[in-house]
């Protein structure tokens, strides 16, 4: 059953790109690590000059995971994918892909930037050594909202684990971490 609902969920995922394509004309899904890279240095300035607050966020974070364009479709069975870059000391140190699958009333799909930083030493090598990171099950995850002035709440510094959801375009509200699963990608 597991497995019939997240074959489900890849397929309503694939028809709703396809089908809302125009509505999210930005790039896709990145190929390579050189447009990893470049997407995810695109995606972090857009963080840093969008976002009052968040270098001293991305100043504190023992490692950053950056995911430029996470797509998300669903019509009662829902999907989430995208392909991200983890950069420590502002290095890429490599590359993975994150994947969600869901269950309830939902309809619509969306895209946005999404930006996980590590805040302790210890939960950072635990998702580095993991064969596939999942949220909920591994970690949990603080999602930081945006104030009404575009600032961020800075008493959220001490949680071991941020995420930053930001410059959504789409017909789907809200993003949703639990259940995520990060797996590495070799790339080069």
């Amino acid at each position: 059953m597991k497995a019939f609902i997240r074959r489900m969920a890849l397929l309503t995922l694939c028809v709703g790109l396809l089908g809302s394509s125009a509505s999210l004309s930005t790039p896709a899904f990145a190929a390579d690590a050189k447009g990893i890279d470049a997407d995810a240095d695109f995606a972090l300035k857009e963080f840093t000059e969008k976002i009052a607050g968040s270098e001293e966020f991305l100043k504190s974070a023992k490692g950053i995971l950056v995911f430029p364009a996470l797509y998300k479709a669903g019509f009662i069975f829902g999907a989430e994918y995208g392909d991200g870059v983890l950069r420590i000391g502002g290095k890429t140190v490599g590359y993975y892909n994150l994947a969600a699958a869901s269950f309830g009333f939902q309809a619509g799909a969306q895209k946005t930037s999404l930006i996980i930083m590590f805040m302790k030493d210890l939960v950072l090598e635990k998702f580095q050594k993991s064969s596939g990171f999942e949220l909920g099950v591994d970690a949990n995850a603080t999602l930081v909202t945006v104030g009404a002035q575009g600032s961020l709440d800075t008493t959220k510094l001490g949680e071991p684990i941020l995420a930053f959801a930001f410059g959504q375009r789409g017909l789907m509200a809200g993003v949703t971490l639990e259940g995520a699963k990060f797996t590495k990608r070799d790339l080069k």
